[in-house]
C-alpha cells in the first residue's frame, strides 16, 4: 500500500455533523434543523507517515512543504489554510494553502523550536469566491446579472458579520451597499470583481461548514546535526600512545586534535563500561580467554558497576566528563554507544533476576545468533512481568549520560528490542531533552529498520556497505532519498564498522577506501568511519568472513596514526569540502545523472537557489582507470546550452571548461577515485573580462 492510499484510509477531512450521526437521522423523530455535512474532502495529507500514526522528521530552521488533496462535488471554488504549532501551544498558526493543479494544494511553514509541532489541514467551499467567477462569466457573456449583484451584497453583509468591530466590517458594508445601488451594472460589476474587495473576503472566509483532516500530523524537530555531520568511531582503549598499554580516557584527549584535524563532528566511542570476566571472549572471538584478554565492551558490567559506570583501567566519571568538555573545545561532540545487554557480572544479575529470561534449567539465558553463541553476554527480558521498572531503569541510564554531558546516542541492535519500548524511550528522554540524538545500529529486514525509523529514531544505519555496484547503488539511495522514505528515515552511512569489513576494502587496497570516502560523504549528509583502521586501511579479514583479523573488540591495537601512507589528508579534504559546500548538507536533493559506463558512477547535489552545485564522478573499479561521457541536465541546473561553464575538480585543484550536456572525463584510481566538482557559470563584467563564480 503505497503512502497515499494510506493517507486516505487512515486520514480523511471531518464533516461537520458526522460524529453525530448525521447520516442517519431520517430514522430518528425530527429535531431542530441541523447544518448537512461538509462537502469538501480532505485526504492524502503529506508528510503523513501511516496517516499520521508516526511523525515526520525535519531539523530547526527548515520551511516544511505540506500538500494534501482538497476537492468537493460540482465546480465551486474551494479555499484551504495549513494550520500548525508547537505542540504544548494551544492556539493554531495558520497559512493559506495555494492550488496546483488537479485537486491538489500545497502551503510552507517554518520551524522555530527544537520539539514536537503539529499540523493539518482545514477546507471549505469559498462562496464569495465561486459567486465572483460566476457573476465574471456571466458579464461577459452579455448576460443580465442585477440578481448576481443583490447575491453579492448578501455575501459581503455576511463577510462583514465575521469581520466583528474591525475596520474590514464597516467597509465590507459599504461595498454591499454599492453592489445594491441604482448605478450602472458595468461601474457595479467592476466593484464586484476588484482584487481589494477579494483579499478583503478572504480574510474573513465563511468556515461554519469547514472540513479538517484528522488526525491531527506531527512533525518532531531535531537540530541540525540530526541531519548533517561526520562521525568517527574509535576505541578509547586503543588509544595509548605505545604499544601494549591500556588507553585512557586521558588518551583520548590527546587523540582529539588528530580526529579535529580530519573535520569530523562526533566522536563515537563503544560501550565504555565495566567489562565483565565471566565467560570473557578472547582474540578473535574465541572463548576461553586468558589472563590478559580485556573482553568485548559490548558485554557490560561487573562488580566495578554496570550501564552508569565507566571502566577503571580508562579512568573515571570525572576524566570522562573532561574529555566530553576538551572534545567541544575541538568543536567536536561525544556519542556513546548504548548496548542495553548484560555481562553475567552485571550488578542486574543478582540485583534484578527478574529482568532476565530462564531456560528450562533455570540458568539465564546467553545472546545466539546461530551459529554464533555469545555466553558473555545475557540479554533484557522487555516483557518479563517487571517491565515496567525495567523500562524506567533504561530511560534513567540515558538520563545517567545525558547530565554529563552526552546528547548523542548510537543504539546497539535495537531490532532486538521491542518497537513500543524505543518509542516509549526517545520520546521521554526528548520531552525533557529535545536536542538528543539517536542513531539505531540496525543491519536488518527493510521493514523493521524503517519501523525503527518511524519510532524517533534521527539516523539510521544503512545497507550502504553492501551496496557496490552503480545499480545498487543507484536504486538503493533513490529509495531513500526520493520516496516517502525521505520524511522519516535519515541514513548515517558508516564504511565500515568494527563488524564489517566488506570485501570491497578487503581486496580493493588504498583506492577503494577512498572512493567508499567519496561515496558516503557525498551521497550522504551523515556518514562515518571506524578509525584508524580506515584511514590505515587495513584490509585484513578473518577468511571467508567480514569480520576484521584481530578485531579490537576482543583485544587491544596500537595504531601508527602518523603513518605516511594514511588517508588523513585525503579524509580532511573531503571534509572540509563538505562544510564549505551547502548543497552536502542535505540527502533529498541527490539526484543521479547518465554516464556511459558502468564502471562510473556520476550525481549531483545543488542548493534550491543553484547557488551551489557539486557533480560527483566515482571510479567503481579501484584497479583499473576508467573513462566515460556524463550528461550534465543544463536545465535542472538552470546552465544556458549556449554558454560555457567550469567544472572546479575540488579534491585535485583542476579546472575544466565544458560545454553542452555531454562532457568527457577520466578517473584513475592510482591518483584519485573520483572527481568532485563545484559548477561554476560564467560571468561577464562591464568591461567584458569573462570569469567563472
Amino acid at each position: 500500500m503505497g503512502q497515499g492510499e494510506r493517507g486516505k484510509k487512515a486520514g480523511r477531512a471531518v464533516r461537520q455533523g458526522e460524529a453525530a450521526g448525521v447520516l442517519g437521522a431520517a430514522s430518528r423523530p425530527r429535531a431542530a434543523a441541523k447544518a448537512p455535512p461538509a462537502r469538501v474532502i480532505v485526504e492524502n495529507v503529506e508528510p503523513g507517515i501511516d496517516g499520521g500514526r508516526f511523525a515526520a522528521k525535519r531539523v530547526l530552521g527548515d520551511v516544511v512543504t505540506v500538500t494534501a488533496d482538497v476537492f468537493a462535488e460540482g465546480h465551486d471554488q474551494l479555499g484551504a489554510a495549513l494550520c500548525f504549532r508547537p505542540a504544548d501551544e494551544p492556539e493554531w498558526r495558520e497559512v493559506p494553502m495555494e492550488h496546483l493543479v488537479n485537486d491538489r494544494w500545497q502551503a510552507p511553514f517554518p520551524v522555530t523550536r527544537l520539539g514536537r509541532w503539529e499540523y493539518t489541514v482545514v477546507a471549505w467551499v469559498d462562496e464569495f469566491s465561486s459567486w465572483r467567477r460566476g457573476l465574471a462569466k456571466k458579464f461577459e457573456a452579455g448576460q443580465d446579472v442585477a440578481s448576481e449583484l443583490l447575491e453579492g451584497a448578501e455575501l459581503l453583509r455576511r463577510g462583514a458579520d465575521r469581520a466583528g468591530d474591525g475596520p474590514d466590517a464597516s467597509w465590507l458594508r459599504e461595498r454591499a451597499a454599492g453592489l445594491g445601488a441604482a448605478t450602472e451594472q458595468a461601474t457595479r460589476v467592476s466593484q464586484a470583481l476588484a482584487a481589494e474587495l477579494a483579499a478583503c473576503m478572504a480574510r474573513h472566509p465563511d468556515r461554519s461548514r469547514a472540513a479538517r483532516f484528522d488526525p491531527v500530523l506531527r512533525l518532531e524537530v531535531e537540530r541540525e546535526r540530526a541531519r548533517f555531520g561526520a562521525w568517527y568511531e574509535m576505541f578509547p582503549r586503543s588509544c595509548a600512545s605505545e604499544p601494549g598499554r591500556h588507553g585512557t580516557f586521558e588518551d583520548c584527549e590527546a587523540r582529539l586534535p588528530y580526529i579535529a584535524e580530519m573535520g569530523f563532528d562526533v566522536l563515537y566511542l563503544p560501550p565504555i563500561h565495566p567489562i565483565g570476566t565471566s565467560f570473557r571472549k578472547g582474540k578473535n572471538n574465541t572463548p576461553g580467554a586468558g589472563p590478559d584478554d580485556v573482553g568485548s565492551p559490548w558485554a557490560i558490567g561487573s562488580p566495578a558497576g554496570g550501564h552508569d559506570a565507566v571502566d577503571p583501567a580508562l579512568g573515571t566519571l570525572d576524566d570522562f566528563d573532561r574529555l566530553v568538555a576538551k572534545a567541544r573545545e575541538h568543536e567536536i561532540e561525544i556519542a556513546l554507544d548504548i548496548a542495553f545487554q548484560c555481562s553475567p557480572d552485571h550488578p542486574y544479575v543478582t540485583q534484578h533476576p527478574e529482568w532476565f529470561r530462564r531456560r528450562p534449567d533455570g540458568t539465564v539465558q546467553y545472546a545466539e545468533n546461530p551459529p554464533k553463541k555469545y555466553q558473555d553476554i545475557y540479554p533484557l527480558d522487555f516483557e518479563s512481568d517487571h517491565w515496567e521498572e525495567l523500562w524506567a531503569e533504561l530511560k534513567r541510564v540515558v538520563l545517567f549520560w545525558i547530565g554529563h554531558g552526552v546528547t548523542i546516542f548510537r543504539i546497539d541492535n535495537p531490532h532486538t528490542k521491542p518497537f513500543a519500548f524505543w518509542e516509549w524511550l526517545i520520546a521521554e528522554v526528548r520531552r525533557e531533552h529535545p536536542e538528543t540524538i539517536f542513531l539505531a545500529e540496525a543491519f536488518t529486514r527493510p521493514k523493521v529498520m524503517r519501523e525503527l525509523a518511524k519510532g524517533g529514531f534521527s539516523q539510521s544505519y544503512t545497507y550502504f556497505t553492501w551496496r557496490n555496484t552503480k545499480a545498487e547503488l543507484t536504486e538503493y539511495f533513490t529509495e531513500l532519498t526520493q520516496t516517502e522514505s525521505r520524511w522519516y528515515m535519515r541514513g548515517n552511512l558508516f564504511a565500515n564498522t568494527p563488524d564489517i569489513l566488506h570485501e570491497y576494502l578487503q581486496v580493493g587496497g588504498r583506492p577503494a577506501f577512498e572512493a567508499r570516502l567519496v561515496l558516503a560523504a557525498t551521497l550522504g549528509a551523515n556518514y562515518g568511519i571506524y578509525g584508524p583502521p580506515f584511514e590505515l586501511c587495513v584490509g585484513d579479514a578473518l577468511p571467508g568472513t567480514e569480520e576484521y583479523l584481530d578485531s579490537e573488540k576482543y583485544q587491544l591495537r596500537h595504531w601508527d596514526i602518523d603513518r605516511p601512507d594514511s588517508l588523513r589528508a585525503f579524509i580532511a579534504r573531503v571534509n572540509e569540502i563538505r562544510r564549505e559546500n551547502p548543497a552536502l548538507a542535505h540527502d533529498e536533493n541527490l539526484r543521479f545523472y547518465p554516464v556511459d559506463n558502468e564502471q562510473l558512477i556520476f550525481y549531483g547535489k545543488a542548493t534550491p537557489d543553484l547557488g551551489n552545485i557539486l557533480l560527483v564522478v566515482v571510479n567503481l573499479d579501484p584497479h583499473h582507470p576508467q573513462s566515460g561521457w556524463v550528461e550534465v541536465p543544463l536545465e535542472e541546473l538552470g546552465l544556458d546550452d549556449r554558454q560555457p561553464y567550469q567544472v572546479h575538480d575540488l579534491l585535485g585543484d583542476a579546472r575544466y571548461l565544458w560545454h553542452g550536456s555531454r562532457n568527457f572525463v577520466a578517473v584513475d584510481p592510482r591518483g584519485a577515485p573520483a572527481h568532485i566538482f563545484r559548477l561554476r557559470r560564467r560571468i561577464r563584467t562591464e568591461r567584458d573580462f569573462d570569469y567563472f563564480l
